[in-house]
């Protein structure tokens, strides 16, 4: 059989941080590379005992179910995210499979081949893979720490005339930013004027370590959920567990009826009883005290990796010391090739995410994610030992060639 794949998969790369995980299964090589939450975090007894609840409902609970999820598990999503300024119905509402879902069905729905969305630059790397799949040219708008700089936002939006910008404002994947007040408004402002859609993801705005810092989303910063320019989403993957692969998306009706009828013809729908089993055990699980838990766990972790990294005292190795989230962005001395480094890394039974895949274009080789939630105490600080190894031979074999 000689098969002939759609046109659209010919600029289709594999997931980095999938093929890297791939290193890491049933050997010694310790993982920094996955967006994994620590397992002690999930509430394994409590999960077990919602399922049982769930099969008191009958037959329902192993039924078909509607498309936009399961009315209660909407009704719950809907009155906390009014504790975030959002005030939304369910009608404005949308369950999906994870919130990368959420991000495939908008760009069903609003993006047609050859339109332009503005990125962060770097930015997450599913959604460049998505983009590149679906023929959307991803532009990247210049930033810094505080976010999208405004005025390249501007210039950006005159020369290319996008029709949507992605962000993820905060602790982004994989930098750990924070946008500032003044930039998410300045992009609602921009975006606003200018009828573009934002697509505001927010995978990690649950895990901030520096107290209660208000962090607005921008959805809750604009008019809503009526004629609002955003599309906001988010998940349980990082507050429950990740294999119950429940997101949710919030917008105006209009967009997220679109949704709806992009799912419908994707998978139907989600998993009923997984989305019934999330309900019960939010009903009667203090959901809070748990984030609390989360929170104070992987900052201890983020500040244990920080202490080790700063200890190794590599030389032209530099990163900004997160404010929440899941990540450490390394930049490398500019002579270091993350992807070769990665060889040498696995060998010593380290594995990382390299930086290219994350930027849109101009992308630096020199660049690294680490994750400092799954691993232990003991076994991160075995990790950056064998990083700092591979890292000292990289050096070692760069100079022998620079010397022969």
């Amino acid at each position: 059989m000689e098969y002939s794949f759609s046109k659209s998969v010919e600029a289709l790369s594999s997931s980095a941080v999938r093929e890297i995980l791939k290193l890491t299964q049933g050997n010694q090589v310790l993982s920094l590379a996955g967006g994994l939450p620590a397992e002690d975090s999930f509430p394994i007894a409590e999960m077990r005992e919602a399922f049982d609840r769930s099969f008191d409902l009958g037959a329902k609970a192993l039924q078909y179910g509607l498309t936009d999820g399961y009315l209660p598990l909407r009704e719950w999503v809907a009155e906390r995210m009014k504790q975030k300024q959002m005030n939304v119905g369910v009608d404005n509402m949308l369950l999906t499979t994870g919130s990368q879902q959420a991000v495939d069905l908008l760009c069903r729905v609003y993006l047609d081949e050859g339109d332009v969305v503005l990125v962060e630059n770097p930015t997450y790397l599913a959604a460049v893979q998505l983009f590149q799949f679906r023929g959307i040219r991803a532009i990247p708008v210049d930033g810094d720490d505080e976010g999208m700089d405004l005025e390249d936002l501007a210039a950006k939006i005159a020369k290319y005339r996008p029709k949507m910008a992605y962000v993820i404002p905060t602790f982004a994947n994989p930098t750990g930013k924070v946008w500032s007040m003044e930039r998410r408004l300045g992009l609602l402002k921009q975006c606003k004027e200018n009828n573009i859609l934002i697509l505001e993801d927010d995978p990690y705005g649950e895990i901030q370590f520096d107290g209660n810092a208000p962090y607005r989303s921008i959805f809750s910063l604009d008019e809503h959920p009526t004629d609002s320019c955003v599309v906001y989403t988010s998940t349980f993957s990082k507050i429950v567990a990740p294999g119950l692969r429940t997101g949710w998306a919030i917008g105006d009706t209009r967009v997220i009826q679109m949704m709806v009828k992009a799912k419908q013809a994707v998978d139907l729908q989600s998993s009923t009883i997984d989305q019934i089993a999330l309900h019960q055990l939010l009903s009667q699980f203090d959901l809070e005290s748990h984030i609390a838990k989360i929170r104070a766990s992987y900052k201890e972790r983020m500040e244990w990796m920080h202490e080790l990294m700063t200890k190794q005292q590599w030389a032209g190795v530099t990163w900004e010391k997160p404010r929440g989230g899941m990540f450490l962005w390394v930049n490398l001395p500019e002579n270091v090739d993350s992807e070769k480094l990665l060889a040498l890394s696995v060998k010593e039974g380290v594995a990382f995410v390299p930086g290219k895949p994350f930027y849109a274009e101009e992308a630096k080789s020199n660049t690294i994610r680490l994750n400092y939630t799954l691993l232990n105490k003991e076994d991160t600080e075995l990790a950056i030992t064998r990083l700092g190894k591979a890292l000292a031979q990289y050096q070692q074999q760069n100079q022998a060639v620079t010397q022969a």
